[in-house]
């Protein structure tokens, strides 16, 4: 594709305007996007108030061009590899089997099929008895069937629950019986975990299924109880076909029905089911096609990934469904070609121009870019660096040569076309997003929560700067509350505060949580919810986010700290796969527990002339490579301007990956600081002697 231009200089103005004074004490004026100064954006266009608007919409503007993209399954390749491992305190080799994937081309379907068959699901929904007042459940991988479903129930105003496919069996319980779901959709390969959690959801009716189940797991699931009916997805389709259209036109939504129960990634807690309705949808669509449509053109392309069940991705894929922009589905396993045979990985097989991620996957790819540059020897590695230093400096020639002769062949690992990112769902650090800006492709960053529909601020390209998650998008307004005992103040220079949003794309509060609801650190009387996030004003009106409220931790010497901020800066470090830093109030400093980057860690060894072949787990008890690491991670503290008692005091390295299922980190891989802490809590009271 020939390099497509949307940039418009001078669009968004001063970026934000303040729009009324302060209401009291204690908090600074309201300020909204410069393009809604004068009243927040509802909705795309007139006449579209719901989801099902939005697909009838695409159906009769977009056509026949294509829709949503998957690639089926051709084979599954096993192969055998020894690893290292320590058992009993001895290292022994041990064999392991490893999947690869062998898939299709991509398949799409139009935007019309997407409209009929998402009408057959909804006449097939009505057929089985599921009505306006049940709760459906989608318990499953990213995937056109995933939206299939959701806009199935949509268009017969049945609310969906979500559920992210790496919920444990307590977690996928609690989204089942809290809402007393009525049936799911998942896929084939979850359904035993689904059959062990069945004979504890009593509302459960309907099972509904992709993919190719044994059938000993379908007779598991039946025997359960005997009101358990089971579908696969292809047979409801069909049930759908042969029913007339008049049962799902009587059940069309309005704008204020509930659309979704999306359950938050319950880092404090078990998860909370955030009611958004048709309305908060639509405005959110509305808003980002009012600040980025320009940006979203016939010639683009979305790669799919991300969770559904996380508010980012959803809202996402139905901005793409409303403007026509194809989107091709891909797996986390499947993403890179090392992770597939015979075939290319999704990015280089599909070809992205757009792609959305959260910090975790731009640290991998950045570390990904940098292991695979090392590897290639001194001349390779040089000739990037240099490259990379071209650029940024934006020397005459030197930066042509660089970015179309060395750099190239990095973007081609992501097919060639990407030209827009952004980055969602916590704070990416600035080394890895200036590397990826000036490698790769620029990387912007959005702010938002699942109770505002992931609606916020976004960086558009045209105002591009590191540091800012952007201006606020058009949907909703924003007010910054004084944090006293931070010395976080609206009336500081510049304004700085915790983070207030109202709005149309702003839920109304969780399902069955009146304690919540009620609760004014959460949600105020006149409409603005509290997000706990500490934000300040820049000059040119954009908004960057500086701390947390909650992850605020006063040290001995009565000084502040933001564990958060800290983290996403540690993480950019080469050597660090995940951290949690940790602080009590006693200490004068922070320390970190940390999963080390393997293959970095043991390069960064042979660099330095220490001993790297041993085993991680012995590596991690190294006293020579906790001193390594914590080194390497202050030398990153430092780049980034930390103050003294913002370095680490120690760090305590564990060769374990931190999963949803050892409870260490969410659905949404945000890690449970608290569990951490209890899990790790020896060695903490070792570096803090306490205990």
């Amino acid at each position: 594709m020939s390099k497509v231009h949307t940039n418009k200089p001078g669009y968004y103005g001063e970026g934000s305007v303040e729009v009324a004074p302060p209401a009291g004490p204690g908090e600074g004026p309201i300020r909204r996007s410069t393009l809604s100064k004068d009243g927040l954006v509802q909705r795309p266009f007139e006449g579209i108030d719901t989801v099902y608007d939005v697909v009838e919409y695409a159906a009769r503007t977009h056509g026949n061009r294509k829709a949503l993209g998957w690639r089926d399954i051709i084979t599954v390749h096993e192969e055998e590899k020894e690893v290292k491992k320590v058992v009993d305190g001895k290292e022994v080799n041990e064999k392991k089997k490893w999947k690869y994937f062998e898939l299709s081309d991509y398949k799409y379907i139009s935007f019309i099929e997407l409209k009929e068959a998402v009408s057959e699901v909804a006449r097939g929904l009505v057929h089985l008895g599921v009505t306006k007042d049940d709760v459906f459940n989608v318990y499953a991988q990213t995937s056109p069937n995933w939206q299939l479903m959701a806009h199935a129930c949509g268009s017969i105003s049945t609310p969906i629950a979500t559920a992210y496919d790496t919920l444990g069996e307590d977690g996928l319980a609690h989204s089942l019986n809290e809402p007393n779901c009525v049936g799911l959709f998942t896929n084939a390969e979850l359904l035993p975990t689904l059959q062990r959690v069945l004979a504890r959801t009593p509302s459960v009716k309907y099972v509904v299924f992709d993919g190719e189940p044994s059938q000993s797991v379908l007779d598991k699931i039946n025997a359960v109880r005997d009101s358990i009916q089971v579908y696969s997805l292809d047979k409801l389709r069909e049930i759908g076909r042969a029913e007339s259209m008049d049962a799902v036109q009587a059940r069309r939504p309005k704008p204020e029905d509930l659309a979704l129960i999306m359950y938050t990634s319950g880092s404090t807690g078990a998860p909370k089911g955030v009611c958004i309705t048709h309305a908060n949808l639509v405005a959110s669509v509305g808003s980002v096609y009012v600040l980025l449509g320009h940006h979203l053109t016939y010639d683009d392309s979305y790669l799919a990934y991300l969770p559904l069940a996380h508010v980012l991705e959803y809202i996402v894929e139905l901005i793409m469904i409303f403007v026509g922009m194809p989107s091709g589905y891909g797996r986390v396993k499947t993403l890179t070609d090392a992770s597939v045979r015979n075939c290319k990985g999704d990015i280089s097989a599909f070809r992205p121009s757009i792609m959305v991620g959260v910090p975790a996957v731009w640290e991998t790819i950045r570390k990904g870019i940098i292991a695979k540059v090392n590897s290639g020897g001194t001349i390779k590695k040089n000739l990037f660096n240099g490259a990379l230093t071209a650029k940024k400096k934006n020397l005459p020639v030197l930066s042509q040569v660089a970015d179309s002769v060395v750099l190239a062949g990095v973007r081609a690992a992501t097919g060639g076309r990407l030209r827009i990112a952004l980055s969602g769902g916590a704070a990416i650090s600035r080394e890895t997003q200036e590397f990826l800006t000036t490698a790769l492709v620029v990387v912007l960053q959005g702010y938002g929560m699942t109770e505002t529909c992931g609606m916020c601020a976004i960086l558009p390209p045209e105002l591009f700067r590191y540091g800012s998650v952007g201006v606020p998008v058009p949907s909703i307004e924003i007010k910054l509350r004084d944090v006293p005992e931070a010395g976080y103040l609206s009336s500081n220079n510049p304004p700085q505060g915790e983070v207030c949003i109202r709005g149309p794309s702003v839920t109304k509060g969780y399902y069955k949580r009146p304690d919540l609801n009620e609760d004014e650190t959460i949600f105020t009387k006149d409409g603005w919810m509290r997000t706990g996030d500490v934000g300040q004003w820049n000059s040119d009106g954009t908004l960057s986010l500086i701390d947390r409220v909650k992850n605020l931790i006063k040290l001995a010497s009565g000084e502040y700290i933001a564990l958060e901020r800290l983290e996403a800066s540690y993480k950019s470090c080469n050597l660090v796969s995940n951290i949690c830093v940790h602080a009590t109030q006693e200490a004068q400093q922070p320390m970190a527990i940390i999963i080390p980057h393997e293959a970095h860690l043991r390069a960064a060894l042979q660099a330095k002339g220490i001993a790297s072949d041993a085993s991680l787990p012995d590596l991690c008890k190294d006293a020579a490579v906790q001193k390594l690491v914590l080194a390497e991670c202050n030398a990153v503290g430092k780049k980034n301007g930390f103050k003294p008692n913002e370095l680490l005091q120690s760090v305590v390295l564990t060769p374990e990956e931190w999963t949803p299922e050892s409870g260490l980190v969410t659905a949404a891989q945000k890690i449970q600081r608290a569990k951490i802490a209890h899990t790790f809590k020896d060695q903490i009271n070792a570096v803090y002697k306490t205990g």
